[in-house]
């Protein structure tokens, strides 16, 4: 006997006789992309706990398939399957039934292993016309995304969201005077900052997962040039208000330094927390930004800016 079949993103669409499943809504996963790469549709014909029994929609076809369930066991097996589709060569059904959205998301779920990819609703529309010939709706396929994403993960967004509390109780139990306001600077950071220079460097990065948001952070170099991380924190978006907040809790937690540099992008929200929290400090741009900001103006001088950039 044959297992059923896998692609790269999960179930193949490919079924033959004794393939086994292990579930009923696997093999009727299987079922429903096959009949959609074939461009044909089914419908059940019988369905009872111990067997299924599926045809094609039109009456006078031939295709069918049954199967079974094994003894004390989740596991289904094809019993049997009649390949050929004796449908009259115009029939075509209006509607693709089998378009659900678990389907959708088994079809594209392998889009999705790139964590670093955005894969929008209207991409997926496209995928399954391209590659199926279905037109879905904006609904249907953000469902679709919705249950890919679900079955590539252990847990979703919002239990993993729900962990968060225990785990920072955890972290202060352990780490204590570590955090302010859902502002992580681990208590190691806090004391070796007074060994390393004075210059901090803070960025941000925006978050690719259902939420969203910005993820700030705070490092500088210690004495073997090494990067050492200071502080993370979460917000919105880069604007003045998230920036003087985690700015806010970097000086509440570092405390203040006459000499303190502050390196950062050329971001306009950070120029005005940094007025607002740091007025001592001295603001420095970061060359690796600047030169890249350059590139972007005068294309048509990138190599020259390249030669005499130091």
């Amino acid at each position: 006997m044959e297992e059923g079949i896998y692609g790269e993103g999960g179930i193949s669409g490919e079924i033959e006789e004794h393939c086994i499943f292990r579930s009923k809504k696997e093999l009727m996963t299987c079922l429903s992309i096959t009949l959609m790469r074939e461009k044909f549709q089914y419908k059940v014909f019988k369905s009872k706990p111990s067997f299924v029994i599926v045809r094609c929609v039109h009456n006078s076809c031939s295709w069918r398939v049954r199967a079974n369930k094994l003894v004390e066991s989740e596991y289904w097996i094809v019993m049997k399957y009649e390949k050929k589709h004796t449908c009259p060569t115009d029939f075509k059904p209006v509607r693709r039934r089998q378009a659900t959205s678990w389907v959708v998301g088994e079809c594209v779920k392998r889009r999705l292993i790139n964590p670093g990819r955005v894969y929008r609703p209207r991409g997926v529309m496209d995928d399954m016309k391209q590659k199926f010939g279905v037109d879905i709706s904006y609904s249907v396929a953000w469902r679709g995304r919705e249950c890919a994403y679900k079955n590539l993960r252990l847990s979703t967004p919002e239990q993993s969201y729900k962990l968060l509390p225990g785990y920072l109780h955890m972290l202060m139990d352990t780490n204590l005077g570590s955090f302010q306001y859902l502002f992580i600077a681990f208590v190691a950071s806090i004391h070796g900052f007074s060994y390393c220079r004075p210059v901090i460097s803070i960025d941000a990065t925006h978050l690719k997962g259902k939420y969203r948001g910005v993820l700030f952070t705070a490092v500088c170099h210690d004495a073997n040039q090494q990067i050492f991380p200071l502080a993370f924190g979460v917000g919105d978006s880069e604007n003045d208000a998230s920036w003087t907040w985690f700015l806010g809790r970097v000086k509440s937690v570092f405390g203040v330094n006459s000499a303190l540099i502050i390196v950062s992008d050329r971001h306009r929200s950070i120029n005005n927390a940094v007025q607002g929290v740091f007025p001592q400090a001295f603001l420095g741009i970061c060359m690796y930004h600047l030169l890249n900001n350059l590139k972007t103006k005068f294309r048509s001088k990138t190599k020259e800016l390249e030669q005499h950039y130091i």
